[in-house]
């Protein structure tokens, strides 16, 4: 049963605030959802959580975890996943994992995020059981500044035709070679699309010569909050600015068109993109906690 997430910490304040937001998030989500109130702490999976509600997404509340379930693409990992309350102490995994397995019982993959904001101790059985932990780093901007260089050769636009979102898929692969399943990446190309279509967000690209060398999207997901997702450059054309010029740029659709207060974008606190995102004017806020194990060769 899909549910609409107000967060307790980071969401619209009052009743009366909350419902004037439903009701104009009845309008992108799919017909016939049910928009309901659950509550996350994590200003990362709150606005996971929120985007893929709008994406289509199934919630169910029970009560010590949240069931987000994406039935129109089955191998996305982090559209069919388990959100915990809280990280389970030590000698719960293998109940965890049964508890996956019931609610997935035809998924390959095994995702669990939990709900908290700090670095918490890993219990042991969980790595025994083949989950590998992900600690990622949560970052706000009220503004985001242009980067030291920006790229000024690239075209920079809104995707917009077939051809557009075809080279977004294609742009992808590139970045991930043989990383998804099947038809995964054309599913998630295509939800992101109708957001855009929807008014709730855009998708920008750098193109070169016709060419796609970068992408981005930007989210509204209320209460002035707005996400960024998925900064993808061609490998080939790194270290041109490209990513922090798209960046600077979506900011500013958030700010002109969004009316976007709070900036919000999830990154390795280890890998390279997060500087570039400090150097646009983010701070970090909070630790990001989930865990997956990739599904197994098939039989």
């Amino acid at each position: 049963m899909p549910f609409f997430v107000i967060d307790r910490k980071y969401g619209i304040p009052g009743a009366q605030s909350a419902e004037v937001f439903l009701g104009a998030l009845r309008k992108a989500c799919p017909a016939g959802t049910r928009l309901d109130v659950v509550r996350i702490t994590s200003l990362g999976f709150w606005t996971d959580v929120t985007l893929r509600v709008l994406e289509g997404a199934h919630v169910t509340d029970r009560g010590d975890y949240l069931v987000i379930r994406t039935p129109d693409n089955p191998d996305f990992w982090w559209g069919n996943f388990l959100l915990l309350a809280r990280l389970p102490g030590p000698g719960h995994g293998q109940q965890w994992l049964a508890r996956f397995a019931a609610e997935f019982p035809a998924a390959r993959h095994v995702a669990f995020g939990v709900d908290v904001t700090d670095d918490p101790e890993i219990p042991a059985d969980f790595a025994a059981a083949g989950l590998q932990a992900d600690r990622a780093t949560v970052l706000t901007a009220a503004e985001v500044r242009p980067p030291a260089n920006p790229n000024t050769e690239a075209e920079i636009r809104p995707l917009t035709s077939d051809a557009d979102w075809r080279q977004s898929v294609d742009l992808a692969n590139r970045c991930f070679p043989g990383g998804e399943p099947g038809d995964f990446l054309e599913r998630r190309t295509a939800a992101r699309r109708r957001l855009t279509q929807a008014g709730v967000g855009v998708w920008f690209g750098a193109f070169g010569d016709g060419r796609l060398l970068a992408q981005l999207g930007l989210f509204d997901v209320g209460g002035g909050y707005a996400r960024y997702q998925h900064v993808e450059t061609d490998p080939a054309a790194r270290r041109g600015g490209l990513a922090g010029t798209l960046v600077w740029v979506a900011g500013r659709y958030g700010r002109e068109v969004l009316s976007t207060s709070t900036f919000v974008i999830v990154a390795d606190p280890a890998g390279a993109a997060i500087r570039v995102y400090r150097a646009c004017g983010f701070t970090a806020v909070e630790r990001q906690l989930s865990f997956d194990r990739p599904p197994g060769p098939a039989a």
